[in-house]
């Protein structure tokens, strides 16, 4: 069992010809509203991969194949303009804090968290916890994490820390030994809205599976590059006959 801990959100998401200036407009293409949020993207990922997961956090609705746990408070929205190479602007909301009981986590075998889900576990002992560094943790304690990912390389160092680097793939720094793993080309690319988020789902799903080191950093690779054949995060993630 894999628990994800963090933020969910319900994204409207806009496909523009370009960002509009200051003061300006543009008009949409297409438009899709859909799930959002790094731990809750990456639980979806998990269960699409085959994998028992449990997501804990503020969320209306179910994430398919995920079991849920509703904490209280609203769900985030967020609105979000996406061009056509896959750069993106984002408008959000403060998430609200919540703590997760450690019953919740009692059974898993990774904890997964987000800048939200972070805090959310920080009262909990014992955890083989991976940690998605794509947003600011001003309280990380790295010497407590097994895995951190941050999507570009702040210098910081856990016990495995796997970098990564959009079309470029990633890098692992496993102990003494580096690991690198190069992107790869999807036909139908749409958007890298949410590909981090799947990326690091679909390691711990690699992991669970029993993948060594560079193989699951390949099936990761390879499970966020055919995320962005969709304009949300989701849609098309693969399951695990398809990558």
């Amino acid at each position: 069992m894999i628990v994800c801990v963090g933020l969910a959100t319900r994204d409207t998401i806009y496909r523009v010809p370009a960002l509009p200036d200051p003061d300006g407009r543009v008009v949409a293409t297409e438009r899709t509203v859909a799930g959002g949020g790094p731990a809750a993207t990456a639980a979806v990922a998990i269960a699409r991969l085959g994998v028992p997961v449990r997501f804990v956090g503020v969320v209306d609705g179910d994430l398919p194949g995920v079991e849920v746990v509703r904490m209280p408070g609203r769900m985030v929205e967020s609105a979000i303009l996406v061009e056509p190479d896959g750069a993106r602007a984002i408008v959000t909301e403060q998430p609200e804090p919540f703590a997760c009981p450690p019953e919740l986590l009692a059974d898993a075998d990774w904890v997964h968290v987000d800048h939200v889900g972070y805090d959310a576990v920080a009262a909990c002992d014992n955890l083989s916890l991976s940690v998605d560094g794509g947003n600011a943790i001003p309280a990380l304690d790295l010497s407590k994490v097994d895995l951190y990912a941050p999507n570009a390389d702040d210098g910081l160092r856990a016990k495995l820390t796997v970098i990564t680097r959009g079309a470029e793939g990633c890098v692992a720094y496993d102990g003494d030994e580096t690991v690198e793993v190069p992107g790869e080309r999807v036909d139908g690319f749409v958007s890298t809205l949410g590909a981090g988020d799947v990326f690091h789902g679909a390691l711990l799903a690699a992991f669970a599976r029993g993948l060594e080191l560079r193989d699951a950093l390949t099936a990761a690779n390879r499970c966020a590059a055919l995320s962005c054949r969709a304009l949300d995060g989701r849609s098309a993630i693969p399951a695990w006959d398809e990558l």
